[in-house]
């Protein structure tokens, strides 16, 4: 018998799936719209708290406030004046559209049904892969291209593990990264006695609509920057924090591990990834619950990395190849 399971549920009128670790007394639920994760619970002391501060039902699933555990592609948070230029060739991704209404950010898949392309469990795991290709040409305004996108959670002993693979299924190569954006919560305790560690030695300095400076001039070492300075733990007190973390501090796993603790419980989380940026958000600015929770959002590369020459290389998926990105959430018992 699977030590894990997996099966199917729903929400409303939404396809959900549900993973579970029985012996570790822990539930991720996951809806095949945008694969968007809407519960991250563990067992404690014989309560079930739920670490996600996700979509509360169907209609929000429909409406997508504040983009809750939203899967990025084929980029990630920002794009300048919704305005890029890729091989030479400019593009818009809003045409038609002028002044405050320009906006272009997190991608395009967050309203999209994917389709289960597989879901198991056994002794090992539990896991489930999500599949769309509905990034095409002709289907995003100012995005000609093809990027096909699997995304896997897994369930296992660990944690939980997200890998992203992106291939490009066109005949042109194409600019495209990936992004997560999950909030975590501690039921009954507030933001501001919560414990955050960022292994960064940069921040990211940005202008008034949070896109990144030209060149070198984004760059702040953090010795320069100590009251957002979280290479060693600390609690968040009163700051707002809406900010990108660069060249993350690996363990000798190769991951990178940004940590999250509550001290009243002794829970805590890490979010870790193999690579890219870390971007974290006090959640100031949401339609409800704010500062209720933190987003800590790993990325393949920066926001408006494609109007971005040292990100270029980074960003740039040539016909037929694949790129993967992983990342994932360990819960840290106290």
């Amino acid at each position: 018998m699977a030590a894990y399971h997996a099966e199917r549920a729903s929400l409303g009128p939404h396809d959900i799936v549900v993973l579970r670790d029985p012996a570790h007394g822990r539930c991720v639920r996951i809806a095949r719209r945008g694969a968007t994760v809407i519960a991250l619970e563990q067992t404690l002391r014989g309560a079930t708290c739920d670490l996600a501060d996700g979509y509360r039902d169907a209609a929000e699933l429909d409406s997508r406030p504040s983009s809750r555990f939203a899967i990025m592609a084929p980029f990630a948070n920002r794009i300048a004046d919704a305005r890029y230029v890729f091989d030479g060739q400019a593009h818009d991704l809003q045409p038609g559209v002028e002044g405050a209404q320009r906006a272009a950010r997190h991608g395009f898949v967050r309203g999209v049904d994917f389709e289960i392309a597989e879901l198991k469990a056994d002794e090992q795991s539990a896991r489930v892969s999500f599949f769309t290709s509905a990034i095409r040409p002709g289907v995003h305004p100012g995005y000609p291209f093809a990027i096909d996108l699997t995304v896997t959670y897994i369930l296992d002993n660990g944690g939980l593990t997200l890998e992203v693979r992106m291939r490009n299924a066109g005949e042109q190569a194409a600019p495209c990264f990936f992004g997560w954006h999950p909030y975590f919560r501690f039921d009954g305790t507030s933001i501001d006695t919560w414990e955050l560690q960022i292994p960064a030695a940069t921040l990211v300095r940005t202008d008034a609509d949070y896109i990144p400076l030209p060149g070198i001039a984004a760059q702040v070492r953090m010795d320069d920057a100590p009251a957002l300075d979280f290479r060693h733990r600390k609690r968040i007190d009163g700051r707002e924090i809406n900010h990108a973390y660069t060249d993350l501090q690996r363990d000798a796993d190769g991951r990178a591990r940004t940590r999250l603790r509550d001290p009243s419980s002794g829970l805590g989380i890490a979010v870790w990834q193999e690579s890219g940026v870390m971007l974290a958000f006090t959640a100031d600015t949401v339609t409800r619950n704010v500062r209720g929770s933190i987003a800590l959002e790993p990325m393949e590369s920066w926001s408006d990395a494609f109007n971005r020459p040292d990100c270029a290389a980074a960003i740039r998926l040539e016909p037929g190849t694949e790129r993967v990105f992983r990342c994932g959430v360990e819960i840290e018992l106290p």
